[in-house]
This record gives structure tokens, sequence and C-alpha cells, in this order.
């Protein structure tokens, strides 16, 4: 009789008792995502920098329409908290203080990739669409586009186009402040 080995999914609330304990080193960058703990690629120059232009583009675009969060964590569901680069929020003027934003919350949730272009894509994409994160874009640094994803479905996003400079956007909940493209890959 052969046996597999069996998973074991970790709650947000046992990700935090860990964090606790001290099982994870302080400067550890990790999410959990579907009772997993991931470990998170480390930032680079061009990836640190997009995520500060999209932040001070945001924050003087919205005012007080919209919370801009970096690198913050976002509660997906019980097995899933993550730490997208930049979240456009329902303002609040508590600034979520009592507990971390969940999917309502979220007016669009911002990925920005180079290395990780295929795991944002394949593997962050669909959890978000399955949460019901309306909108989520990837800024694809390897091929200065972004892919604005839009109508969540129970797997991944029925909705997807590919936007390159020379074009703007604008997130569906805010159809005022538009983002010219171009101006995140110069």
């Amino acid at each position: 009789m052969s046996s597999q080995p069996v998973r074991h999914s970790f709650t947000v609330e046992d990700y935090y008792q860990m964090d606790a304990a001290g099982l994870f080193a302080p400067d550890q960058r990790l999410e959990l995502l579907g009772g997993e703990i991931i470990e998170m690629a480390a930032i680079g120059c061009r990836h640190a920098a997009t995520v500060d232009r999209l932040n001070w583009f945001f924050a003087h675009a919205v005012g007080e329409r919209a919370t801009v969060r970096v690198q913050n964590p976002v509660r997906l569901n019980d097995l899933s908290e993550l730490q997208p680069d930049v979240t456009l929020l329902r303002w609040r003027g508590d600034f979520y203080r009592a507990k971390h934003p969940m999917p309502d919350d979220v007016l669009l949730m911002i990925e920005v990739s180079d290395t990780t272009v295929s795991w944002d894509r394949g593997t962050k994409r669909p959890y978000y669409a399955a949460a019901g994160i309306t909108e989520m874009w990837i800024v694809d640094l390897t091929h200065d586009l972004v892919e604005v994803a839009t109508n969540p479905g129970s797997n991944n996003y029925r909705d997807v186009r590919q936007v390159r400079p020379g074009a703007v956007v604008a997130p569906v909940a805010l159809p005022d402040v538009t983002l010219a493209v171009a101006d995140l890959f110069s």
C-alpha cells in the first residue's frame, strides 16, 4: 500500500502565530497563498522605482477618494493574505487600523512584475479573481505593458487586455484618474 504525502494548509491566524513565535526572520518577505507560505522575490531597483512612481501618482490623483497602500497585506480569505505592490482601497479615515482590508475594500490591486510575471499571471491573478477583487493590474516590466484584468470569475478574470505605452489606463472605480502607461517605463 502506498501513501501520498499530506499537505497541511495554514490559516491566516496560524501564519500570525508562527510569526509571533519567531519562526520567520524579521526581514523575510512572505505571503500566505491558499494556505501555503510563499517566500517572495527580492525587490530590484526598477521594480522599487515603479512601485514608488505608482504610489506617488495615485496618492496625488485620488486624494481622499481612496486609500493608497504599498506592499501591505490584503486578506483574501482565511487561507490567503497577500501583499500586493500597490492597492487602492475604499477611503477610511482610520486607514484600516483595526483589521487588514478584505476583497470588498479593494478598488484596484496592482502587482509590479519583472522576474515574477508568470507567477503573478498564473497563480496570484486567479486568487484575486476568485476572491472577487474587481480589478487587477500587472505592470509587466519585462515587456513594458500593463495587463488590466476585470470581470472576476471563480477561476480567473473574464476580461484581460494589454495596454502599451502611448495609451492611458484608469481604474474602473475612478475613471477620471488616468495614467499614461509610458510614464511607468521611462
